[in-house]
């Protein structure tokens, strides 16, 4: 019967472990360095690319997609 609830001790003592690594990385003061709009520009037009130019690519070519022959089994 304890070997069943080893697991579960385990399990609560790693979910204690990680809430207090969680609330130890928390910052409540202001930013040291403020950033500016341009940086602030530049970054958001990163991550539009980075996550629009696959679908980007992909829709561009659906044509050649369903141009192709199904692969042979």
């Amino acid at each position: 019967m304890f070997s069943l609830l080893r697991p579960t001790l385990t399990w609560s003592r790693l979910m204690k472990t990680i809430r207090q690594n969680h609330r130890s990385t928390i910052y409540s003061k202001p930013p040291k360095e403020k950033i500016g709009a341009a940086q602030s520009f530049f970054a958001m037009c990163a991550f539009a690319v980075t996550l629009l130019a696959p679908a980007g690519w992909i829709m561009h070519h659906i044509p050649v997609y369903q141009q192709r022959s199904p692969p042979q089994p």
